[in-house]
């Protein structure tokens, strides 16, 4: 159990590929923390399934467009576990419209959830982090390859976080913590299920022709919070099926 005495927290960790974040580190031996804005079963459910495995989760309602609650939510998790040593930032939210329409009420909540809120819980989470300490930001290959029209915003939020995360590596460097930039591409969630409308087309442009599982995004994420990767800060690692070869 290589995350054994380690605590995490997932931001938008209920459901998808969060959640499978979420049991993942705690099969790891992690205590795990994990926020959600409105899937209130979905939350309880995961607990329950991560306790019945022999682990240890928190669920916290934390809406991640809310600077204080994103605080709040690392804090209380170092309350409630005593310490903290993994801050995965994976709550994100995805607006698809032509550029011509797009509202900039959209536009503010994107930049809100998928980037605002990267900086203010690793900003938060750092300050409780020592040697060893980890941060990972769960991007998009689209940050690299938008597949069609109507991608821009969101794109553009994806991209930030390749800076940002490089930044961050920069700054946190010195104090023993790394800090790395996940890129899935699709993966099967309910927001892009394997057997959606859009799926034969994006295999189209995969070498691997078909979804990730998101079993398969954990797995590198668990690789980033061990004690194998203290030597990998400041990347981007894709984990999309060659989608943007």
């Amino acid at each position: 159990m290589p995350l054994s005495g380690r605590v995490a927290i997932v931001t938008g960790g209920a459901r998808g590929i969060g959640a499978a974040i979420v049991e993942r580190l705690a099969r790891d031996g992690a205590s795990v923390a994990f926020t959600y804005a409105t899937s209130e079963k979905a939350a309880t459910e995961l607990v329950h399934a991560v306790a019945a495995a022999g682990g240890k989760a928190l669920a916290i309602r934390s809406d991640a467009a809310d600077t204080n609650a994103v605080r709040a939510a690392v804090s209380q998790t170092r309350d409630v576990f005593g310490r903290l040593d993994i801050l995965v930032n994976n709550a994100g939210v995805l607006y698809w419209s032509s550029f011509d329409t797009f509202s900039l009420e959209d536009f503010d909540h994107t930049l809100a959830v998928n980037v605002r809120s990267v900086f203010v819980a690793s900003q938060a989470a750092a300050a409780h982090m020592g040697e060893g300490g980890r941060i990972i930001n769960i991007g998009s290959c689209n940050a690299d390859r938008v597949p069609s029209a109507g991608g821009g915003v969101y794109a553009m939020s994806k991209s930030a976080l390749v800076g940002l995360s490089a930044g961050m590596a920069r700054d946190l460097g010195p104090k023993g913590i790394t800090v790395n930039n996940v890129q899935p591409g699709p993966t099967d969630t309910d927001m892009n299920p394997e057997k959606g409308a859009q799926a034969s087309g994006l295999h189209d442009l995969m070498a691997i022709r078909r979804h990730a599982r998101p079993e398969e995004i954990a797995g590198m994420v668990a690789y980033l919070a061990g004690p194998e990767a203290g030597m990998v800060t400041g990347a981007n690692l894709r984990i999309d099926g060659g989608f943007a070869a």
